[in-house]
């Protein structure tokens, strides 16, 4: 048995039509990614789903009560709207995220987003290339365009565009439920996902309470009084 960090799922989705409504949202605004710290070069996004449903609400965690639906940008992008359809989950957001050329994401956690916590994030490469370097817990992952893979981000990970392309994801996050379980355990055995007992360091418990205050939702907050208590 071995905690699972990254899963590909036995989908595979359209290139050519990705690509297709990709190019559709290409002159739009992106936006700059808001944890300026975290990256250097150019990390920019756009969102598909979003709370209020603006495409630059890029934050991956909406505010408890607002609703989101899908954005301006998504009357083009008509394939899109059919892979996240295929998916049947609550999604809590679904973004864009561009990568320049030789632009690196540095080495980061992102705090309650595995499966695990009832929570995850899925990844289809819309343009990549062979010199992306995704580097997940120590173990560097290799995604192919159309591919689609979950990706435990509670665990380190980082990105280096070492190519001559922007790389350009579809990034959904969604909540657990009966429907993703038979996904997810069609693949893998569920105690494949439960995270073995570990005792967290001060400093990983200041970096999650660090980034829990960033976000600032009622969620986040509540989170942040256990770990305080704890």
């Amino acid at each position: 048995m071995a905690f699972i960090t990254s899963l590909r799922f036995p989908l595979n989705f359209d290139v050519k039509r990705l690509q297709t409504d990709l190019q559709h949202v290409l002159q739009h605004n992106w936006v700059a990614h808001y944890n300026k710290g975290a990256y250097s070069g150019n990390w920019t996004s756009l969102a598909l789903l979003s709370a209020g449903g603006s495409s630059a609400a890029i934050n991956a965690m909406p505010q408890d009560g607002e609703q989101v639906i899908e954005t301006e940008i998504m009357s083009g992008c008509a394939y899109f709207r059919e892979v996240l359809s295929s998916f049947q989950f609550e999604k809590t957001t679904a973004r864009l995220l561009s990568l320049e050329a030789g632009a690196e994401i540095k080495p980061h956690k992102d705090y309650c987003l595995g499966y695990e916590d009832g929570v995850f994030r899925l990844h289809i490469p819309v343009v990549t290339n062979p010199d992306v370097e995704f580097i997940l817990a120590g173990e560097r992952v290799i995604m192919e365009e159309g591919s689609c893979w979950y990706i435990n981000a509670n665990e380190e990970h980082s990105v280096a565009n070492r190519g001559t392309e922007n790389r350009i994801h579809l990034v959904i996050d969604g909540k657990r439920n009966t429907w993703t379980d038979e996904l997810f355990f069609s693949v893998a055995p569920e105690a494949d996902f439960i995270r073995p007992e570990k005792e967290m360091s001060n400093k990983e418990k200041l970096a999650m309470i660090a980034e829990l205050e960033r976000l600032g939702t009622p969620i986040a907050l509540e989170l942040i009084q256990q770990l305080k208590e704890g």
